[in-house]
């Protein structure tokens, strides 16, 4: 891993809370601890903020003044990248796997409001996205601007550095309010929060990290962290746990949908259909089967999300 990690902005609301889950602990029967990244901020929260104050600081630094990336249309990671390019006085341009809704609502209102310039692509141009954003450089260079573009949820080598250090400042808080803390679980869609992790924990010995596929497959993502390791010049162990992403990624069952109001009800804590809903399940299902180990606290990472709960309106009016 390199020396020193690459130049950072501020952006989030750090540190963000560690907080226990004590009527979902009882009813589990373990010790069970969530950190709050949906903390981070409002607009500007997710765990997608933490590796945003490293990819910005590297296109600040760089003389960028348009950030370009890709996600789904309902993406948290655009939608967090588009109001902190606001915020920084940039331009922003998100190239989104869907169709164009009549009336947007969620992350891509949220994008809008800010001002991103957005192109929509179908799930086969899907596969080609990295060249179409390249495209899309390439003309704001022709037009005299500079753009930074920011890979799928910005997971690189640079936005790994954001839970590297995450990973650090749940260290101190663990030690400081005598939290045994033996695995950390949290959702994975494009693996740079589950490297990161992995590097920033791997000095502590017993400690696991736990990622749960929303989407594709666990060799698919254990050949893509390991990749963003490579990036960072290091490795470190992680899990990938699959079985738990349903009938498809930002897809949600009956039953997942009236699993998130049981919790939401339980601990007020709001899960979304996409990432932390089915992340959050698979450690509930897990440890309450006893294929999970409970010795020592588990701790949940909230990656946020609350705005993709929005495009679920009517499947969870049914359910509630």
């Amino acid at each position: 891993m390199q020396p020193s990690p690459p130049p950072r902005i501020s952006l989030a609301n750090l540190p963000t809370p560690l907080e226990r889950l004590d009527r979902l602990s009882a009813e589990i029967g373990c010790d069970l601890w969530v950190k709050r990244d949906d903390l981070t901020g409002a607009a500007l929260s997710g765990n997608k903020v933490r590796k945003l104050e490293f990819l910005l600081g590297e296109a600040e630094a760089e003389g960028a003044d348009t950030l370009v990336t890709c996600g789904a249309v309902t993406s948290n990671h655009c939608r967090a990248t588009a109001v902190a390019a606001a915020r920084r006085g940039l331009a922003s341009h998100l190239v989104l796997r869907g169709a164009e809704p009549d009336l947007p609502d969620g992350n891509l209102l949220l994008d809008r409001l800010v001002g991103a310039e957005t192109t929509f692509i179908t799930h086969a141009q899907w596969e080609d996205r990295d060249a179409l954003m390249a495209q899309i450089a390439d003309g704001l260079r022709a037009a005299g601007k500079t753009p930074y573009v920011i890979p799928e949820g910005g997971s690189n080598a640079v936005g790994a550095w954001g839970y590297i250090a995450g990973a650090g400042e749940l260290s101190q808080q663990a030690d400081a309010q005598g939290v045994d803390v033996r695995r950390v679980v949290h959702a994975v869609g494009s693996g740079g929060t589950t490297a990161g992790l992995a590097l920033g924990l791997a000095d502590h010995a017993g400690v696991e990290v736990i990622g749960v596929a929303v989407c594709d497959d666990r060799a698919y993502f254990e050949e893509v962290v390991r990749r963003i390791q490579r990036g960072c010049g290091a490795s470190a162990s992680f899990t990938i746990l699959e079985g738990y992403k349903g009938v498809g990624y930002a897809q949600a069952t009956a039953d997942e949908l009236a699993f998130y109001a049981h919790v939401a009800r339980t601990e007020g804590l709001i899960l979304d259909p996409v990432y932390t809903g089915k992340a959050f399940r698979a450690l509930y299902e897990e440890l309450r089967a006893g294929r999970m180990e409970r010795e020592g606290a588990t701790v949940f990472l909230h990656t946020g999300g609350i705005y993709g709960l929005f495009s679920f309106a009517s499947e969870l009016d049914a359910v509630l």
